[in-house]
Order: C-alpha cells, then sequence, then structure tokens
C-alpha cells in the first residue's frame, strides 16, 4: 500500500488491480408523510421494514397505541378499498391511517350459502370488510360498512386471524341459525381534508424515484425497494385476486401478486403447485383453484398454459 500503510479490512480494500474497491452503496433514507384519516397534523416516519412496524411508527408519532390502527389507504383519507395500504408503498405515497371508531353488534341469520362479504386483512391481526355484494345478506343489513373491523363472531375474538380463517368460519356459520358479528367502524374522516395524489418531499430529503419504485414490505427480512409491477404482472395479480375472491371470499392483491412472482419462476403446473404447497400451505387451496390460477396467469402473459 502507499506510503507502507497497512491494508484496510471490509470496504475500501485493493482489489486485484490494485485498486481500492468502492465504498458500498448507502442505503436511501425514505421519509414518508403520513396523517389520521378523520384529521391530524402530518407526521413524518422512516425505518420500518413491515406493516407492523409501519403501524408502530405512525403510532408513535400521534401517541397513539399501534392496535388503534384498523387498515392504512395512500393518498386518501377516505374508506376507498382500491386505495388500500397492502405490501408496497410508492416513495412519494402519502399514507393515511383509519384508527378504531365506535364499535356495533349485528345479528345474521343465513339464509343462503354465502353472506356476500370479502375480507381482507391488515398484516397486523385485523380483519376487515372489503366489499359487500349487491343484493346479499349483508347488504340487507345497513349498518355494515365497507371498512368494518370483525372484532368477534359469537363473542367468539378473531383479533390475530388471517382473513381466510375467518372467511373459513363464516362460510362454515350454520344455516338458519342466527350469529352476532361485533364490527369496529373506521372514526369518521373530516371533510375539510383535503384528498392528496401525491405526498411532497421536504427539503433536503431529495427525489428518491422516477416514479416507478416502490418499498416493498416483507413479513420476513428487510424491506426492499424494487421496481413497481409492470402490465403483466398487474393484470395478472388481478386475475388472481378475482379468483381468491371467488374461491376463499378474499381480496389480497400482495398474495396475488406472490402467486404470480411464483408462476414466473416455474415452467410446468405441477411445479407451480408444488411451489404453492411448500410456500402457501396454511392456505389449504383447492387443486382447481391452482389449476385456474395457472391458467389465468399464463393468459395474461400470453404464453401456453400446458
Amino acid at each position: 500500500m502507499e506510503n507502507g500503510a497497512p491494508a484496510a479490512s471490509g470496504a475500501g480494500r485493493a482489489g486485484q488491480s490494485g485498486r481500492a474497491d468502492p465504498p458500498p452503496r448507502p442505503r436511501p433514507r425514505l421519509v414518508f408523510h403520513t396523517q389520521l384519516a378523520h384529521g391530524s397534523p402530518t407526521g413524518k416516519i422512516e425505518g420500518f421494514t413491515n406493516v407492523k412496524e409501519l403501524y408502530a411508527k405512525i403510532a408513535q408519532v400521534f401517541g397513539i397505541s399501534p392496535t388503534e390502527i384498523l387498515f392504512c389507504t395512500l393518498n386518501t383519507h377516505k374508506v376507498e378499498m382500491q386505495k388500500l395500504l397492502g405490501g408496497q408503498i410508492g416513495l412519494e405515497d402519502f399514507i393515511f391511517a383509519h384508527v378504531r371508531g365506535e364499535t356495533k353488534e349485528v345479528e345474521v341469520t343465513k339464509t343462503e350459502d354465502a353472506l356476500g362479504l370479502t375480507i381482507t386483512d391488515n398484516g397486523a391481526g385485523y380483519a376487515f370488510i372489503k366489499r359487500i355484494k349487491e343484493g346479499s345478506i349483508i347488504n340487507r343489513i345497513p349498518s355494515v360498512c365497507v371498512g368494518d373491523s370483525i372484532e368477534a363472531i359469537n363473542e367468539q375474538t378473531i383479533v390475530g386471524c388471517r382473513h381466510y380463517e375467518v372467511a373459513k368460519m363464516l362460510r362454515e356459520m350454520p344455516k338458519a341459525q342466527p350469529f352476532t358479528l361485533r364490527l369496529v367502524q373506521p372514526k369518521r374522516a373530516f371533510d375539510m381534508i383535503g384528498q392528496r395524489s401525491r405526498g411532497s418531499k421536504c427539503a433536503g430529503e431529495g427525489s428518491l424515484s422516477s416514479g416507478r419504485e416502490t418499498l416493498r414490505l416483507r413479513s420476513k427480512g428487510d424491506a426492499t425497494l424494487e421496481e413497481a409491477p409492470n402490465e403483466f404482472e398487474e393484470a395478472a395479480a388481478a386475475k388472481v385476486d378475482d379468483l381468491l375472491e371467488s374461491y376463499m371470499g378474499i381480496r389480497d392483491v400482495e398474495l396475488a401478486s406472490t402467486m404470480v412472482e411464483m408462476a414466473k419462476e416455474r415452467q410446468r403446473p405441477d411445479d407451480f403447485a408444488r411451489g404453492l404447497d411448500s410456500l402457501l400451505g396454511e392456505f389449504a387451496f383447492p387443486e382447481e383453484f391452482v389449476a385456474e390460477v395457472w391458467t389465468a396467469i399464463c393468459e395474461a402473459r400470453g404464453v401456453p398454459k400446458e
């Protein structure tokens, strides 16, 4: 080394060419803006790697418990299910947190096979209603609304249950036997809060993306910065999400996207089925559902389904 200095360990060590390796690229500082959907000052959060940590950061900013947060929407304070925060956040998205409002109980009698509910969850222990089918049993109960969190079924708490578990419980409720749902509705938003299309970055935070990058939140491991899904991936995930609703009574764009990614890595339907069983066996997907998912993904990307 020049001047007889000893070689440094780690970053900056000289390579075979005699030149020092470049230092590792620092991870960008990702800062997101957030508000409580019913009205609050604007806060800033950073340093989270999954949804639970995200909720904890929001709760810390506003001095509330993370368990008060039912779900979050992106770029709107309204209860708009197509704007739900899932496993990906655009780097310029503005996060609105919807917190617990009033609790209510409704009695339901199952007169048909299906209640007409589509369930999703917030990734942190709360399942809630994402869609109500027009003309369905639930649609005829005015007090039940999209966005209501399902806290208990017949006084049995379901907090901590995944959406597919809650959907299964409701499917298995016997006909002609009344049961009770305890629901928690999100606190109502004030009309004076303007809807935001994009969050604005504060001076000094810098421009971090071209508009196509997203922060991908994972249940295990660190969050990663990725390109936004392309047209094929979005179309295929939408088809799979529709199949999840028709077969299981749930909607989960992130689960659908995971299945699309898995299909991209496999060339044969039997390999895809084994991969699903290995990674997502807890869902107990029916064979006919797996076959339809494979077909839908193949059709979306325009390749033979074999």
